[in-house]
């Protein structure tokens, strides 16, 4: 009788609540008001011939990589960060390896690696969140082959100092260490091209969240050029799509969409913090575009009023040491305004002195 592979049968299963997503969406860290106008001028373009054609992927990579100061042979397109890291584990995992994750984090992670049959260990983060370098260090073993960690974290927003990640792809040759900068633009700081000194290093960026391309599914590993060409042979070479391809030059053309967004994405996640910080209500600060906080045993009336106002937040309360926590992503300066009127209603309505600290 026909079987999926043992480690795939003992996988959990990702189910992202898509369902019923009306309102204001301040649950999936996307773009709050969609793609830069020049996107979607581009998209009005596109012909049924472009459409009829295999997606070339190679002069767009080009692109990206001059935009990112990078070699062409450095980077490979992805069908979303997802692709990219599901890639890098059927390239440098096998059963019996080891793969390190430090938790809570971004669930593709493990679910890639333990689809290997590699063996996932999870390494708590520090208090209040914090990167847990020397915890981690410790529990590398011969047998580590992969350390995936986002920076800025997703959940928590924490982020961890450049000096511990290039410490980490330091002592741990023998391991891929992927960064996955998927919140950078709402960060800054990157450790990109430190392949150059470190081999083994590799940073994830994706075009789903400050571009606001997040239903074009485009994102791109960039490394080492021998490593990028080990990952790339077991990539489909019509992986990402010929639309997302059209649209990514354009995507990257107006930066000063993306720039005017972030800044307010910036703001708003000050005066989101403040709120939090005069309401006695426990969050933790945040370099991406989102904060999470906690909301206790009131978590569950907090989500359902803002739902009945127009606003869907996520709870975050399965995720490893989230109990009772929420979730709530960053857009412009309106949807803060809106945000943060809801808000204040809501915690007026669900009782806000009841709110528990985590």
């Amino acid at each position: 009788m026909l079987e999926a592979r043992e480690s795939v049968r003992d996988l959990p299963t990702y189910h992202p609540p898509l369902g019923g997503r009306v309102g204001l969406r301040l649950d999936f860290n996307e773009n709050t008001v969609g793609c830069s106008p020049r996107v979607l001028a581009r998209l009005r373009e596109i012909t049924a011939e472009e459409i009829a054609r295999y997606p070339e992927r190679g002069p767009i990579e080009a692109v990206v990589a001059d935009y990112l100061g990078i070699k062409p042979e450095e980077l490979l397109l992805t069908n979303g960060v997802d692709e990219a890291i599901h890639l890098l584990c059927e390239t440098f995992l096998q059963p019996g390896d080891e793969a390190l994750v430090v938790v809570p984090t971004f669930a593709m992670y493990e679910i890639s690696a333990a689809a290997t049959g590699a063996r996932v260990i999870t390494v708590p983060a520090g208090t209040d969140f914090k990167f847990p370098a020397a915890h981690l260090l410790s529990q590398v073993t011969p047998r580590t082959r992969l350390i995936a960690i986002a920076n800025p974290n997703n959940p928590t927003g924490s982020v961890a100092a450049p000096a511990s990640l290039l410490e980490i792809a330091s002592r741990v040759p023998q391991a891929a260490i992927l960064v996955d900068e998927a919140y950078f633009e709402f960060y800054g700081e990157t450790q990109l091209a430190q392949w150059h000194e470190l081999p083994n290093l590799f940073v994830a960026r994706t075009f789903s969240k400050a571009y606001g391309l997040a239903g074009l599914r485009v994102g791109a590993l960039t490394g080492n050029a021998k490593h990028v060409a080990m990952v790339s042979k077991i990539s489909s070479p019509y992986n990402v799509n010929g639309v997302a391809l059209a649209c990514l030059p354009t995507a990257l053309a107006d930066q000063n969409y993306i720039s005017e967004y972030v800044v307010q994405v910036r703001c708003g996640r000050d005066e989101l913090q403040q709120e939090f910080s005069k309401r006695g209500i426990q969050y933790w600060p945040s370099q991406a575009n989102f904060v999470l906080a906690s909301f206790g045993q009131m978590k569950t009336p907090l989500i359902q009023s803002m739902r009945a106002r127009g606003i869907l937040v996520r709870d975050r309360s399965r995720d490893y040491d989230c109990d009772g926590c929420v979730r709530i992503t960053l857009g412009t300066t309106e949807h803060t305004a809106r945000l943060l009127r809801a808000l204040r209603q809501t915690l007026a309505e669900i009782g806000a002195k009841e709110v528990s600290a985590k």
